[in-house]
């Protein structure tokens, strides 16, 4: 439990700092290998880190490692082929090989993709700050009394309108490259202290014994959990700009980096709470370590970090819409405005009426990230890629692809949808029974 705390604790760091940092866009050219790899994996990796044990538990540790081999491999096939489609279509914006291959449809399809990703990110982060910050409120303050500033939903909005709110507004995001130094001083604070020895108590021995193939009503949430992880198209196109032909295997070595740490925090989680993981992980600790000073300490960092990293979140998100509205290019306050609180509102109202993250991550993995991951960049290729230059083979695997990502996004909708529609039948059943 020691060693599985500490690792975990390490994830955390990772998700913090990468969150967090604001990227640096340097002359073409400029970016080395060792550079481009970590800014990719600092791309790839972000809060759906949180609900891969819970996607194991759901699955079992075989099945699992088998969808994320799966994943992983079609992530970088489509990296492959986004990569193709860029160099020939001549154009390194996602949003623009949408407008080249099918018109104004195309680049709607990549701006509602991006921008439903992105506010599915950010919904998450506000979760993570719904579910914890009130138990650091209540760890301060020595108290498990149920007031109103220990609720969630008043927390999201309180930290909504003096935090995040402000800190959208502003027109230039580069100084919370600054702000960032808070949050990763706390988590090597928290990896320099030492984690007392840390047990999970149960009955029920079975439920200890890790199981390597699960199918259950939850097993359906576990592709759309690891698309969303993976998701981080968007980002390549620019830094393709500064690697030309080194960008592949930049590609190949954070997606392989990427995976292990992904494989490795799965298996924390999953073997530390078994059967009982949550779909946000930290909060499972926090079930059985509330009062815990280290895990206090990752709780406040990670906090501070996803807090932070909203409003750069935000950005992208704001700029599609007014791709999407027309507007000019000149910069416009009541526009601005207006659109960051639209838009801080609907996640809001996410946040607060949505039961739980885990069907954040299950509805954007299974239709954002499936667009970003299989549909866009093999539509696009088929698309745009002249026929000279592209083999048989390739095309046939392509369409192939194609093919796979609607049956992915499709087949999991459907059972999202189903499965919602039965928990909230039994719900009404429930209700009713008393």
């Amino acid at each position: 439990r020691h060693r599985q705390l500490q690792g975990f604790i390490r994830y955390c760091m990772n998700f913090t700092h990468i969150n967090l940092t604001v990227p640096v866009f340097q002359s073409p050219g400029s970016a080395s290998f060792g550079m481009s790899v970590f800014n990719l994996g600092n791309a790839i990796m972000g809060s759906g880190i949180l609900g891969l044990a819970y996607a194991m538990a759901n699955t079992g540790i075989a099945m699992f490692v088998i969808l994320l081999v799966a994943v992983a491999i079609f992530s970088l096939y489509s990296v492959h082929l986004l990569l193709k489609t860029a160099n020939e279509g001549g154009s390194l914006v996602y949003e623009q090989l949408g407008y080249k291959a099918f018109g104004i449809p195309g680049k709607l399809a990549a701006s509602c993709s991006i921008t439903m990703q992105n506010f599915g990110a950010m919904a998450s982060y506000l979760y993570i700050v719904k579910y914890e910050l009130p138990i650091v409120i209540k760890a301060f303050l020595d108290s498990n009394d149920n007031s109103w500033y220990t609720n969630g939903d008043y927390l999201v909005l309180i930290v909504t309108l003096v935090i995040i709110l402000p800190l959208s507004l502003l027109k230039n995001l580069g100084y919370l490259g600054y702000t960032s130094g808070f949050s990763l001083l706390c988590m090597i604070f928290a990896l320099n202290l030492n984690v007392s020895q840390l047990q999970v108590n149960t009955t029920d021995e079975e439920c200890c014994k890790p199981k390597y193939f699960i199918f259950n009503s939850q097993t359906v949430y576990a592709v759309p959990i690891l698309t969303f992880a993976f998701v981080c198209h968007p980002a390549i196109l620019p830094m393709y700009e500064e690697l030309k032909e080194c960008m592949q295997n930049v590609a190949n070595v954070s997606f392989l980096g990427m995976f292990v740490m992904y494989l490795l925090a799965a298996l924390f989680g999953y073997l530390t709470f078994n059967e009982a993981v949550e779909p946000e992980l930290l909060h499972t600790y926090s079930k059985v370590y509330s009062f815990d000073v280290v895990l206090l300490i990752v709780r406040f960092a990670v906090l501070t970090a996803v807090t932070l990293t909203v409003p750069v979140v935000l950005f992208p998100i704001r700029t599609s819409v007014n791709q999407l509205l027309g507007a000019s290019k000149e910069f416009n306050w009541p526009r601005h405005i207006c659109i960051t609180v639209a838009l801080l509102v609907c996640v809001n109202i996410l946040v607060i009426f949505v039961p739980t993250i885990r069907d954040i991550f299950g509805f954007i993995g299974a239709s954002a990230a499936a667009m970003l991951i299989f549909i866009l960049p093999s539509a696009f290729y088929i698309k745009l890629v002249k026929k000279e230059s592209m083999k048989s083979i390739q095309k046939i695997g392509a369409t192939l692809f194609l093919i796979v990502g609607f049956m992915v996004m499709i087949c999991s909708m459907a059972l999202i949808i189903a499965d919602w529609i039965h928990n909230a039948g039994s719900s009404g059943e429930h209700t009713d029974g008393h």
